[in-house]
């Protein structure tokens, strides 16, 4: 089973479309990478294979990375990646922890049914 990882930041109507990731497939584990709004506001409804990880978004993607790194340490095979929502340079940390865990990564969107990968 997959793992995963998705920012849930800012943009119109980017939660809707986590929301729809995270239910549409079976997910062994969903990694949410959000700022304090995020983790005050938002209720997964798979909260028991939730884990969010709220990070300063202002901060540099160096320093969100190094935040990341130890949540997403141990993450091996294959993880499956949304970045609709948030920003660059925490959409840069978010790929750079990823790929300094060794974990191998698809980039996924949601479908009526699951998900498809890009």
């Amino acid at each position: 089973m997959t793992i995963l990882v998705a920012c849930l930041l800012t943009g119109k109507g980017t939660w809707a479309e986590v929301t729809k990731l995270t239910n549409n497939a079976d997910w062994e584990k969903i990694l949410l990478v959000t700022n304090d709004f995020g983790q005050k506001n938002y209720s997964p409804s798979k909260a028991d294979k939730t884990k969010i990880i709220a990070v300063d978004d202002m901060s540099n993607a160096t320093a969100i990375r190094n935040f990341l790194q130890p949540s997403f340490d141990g993450l091996f095979g294959e993880v499956a990646v949304n970045l609709t929502s948030g920003t660059g340079n925490v959409h840069m940390a978010v790929l750079s922890a990823l790929l300094k865990s060794g974990a191998g990564i698809r980039l996924v969107i949601p479908t009526e049914t699951g998900f498809e990968e890009l």
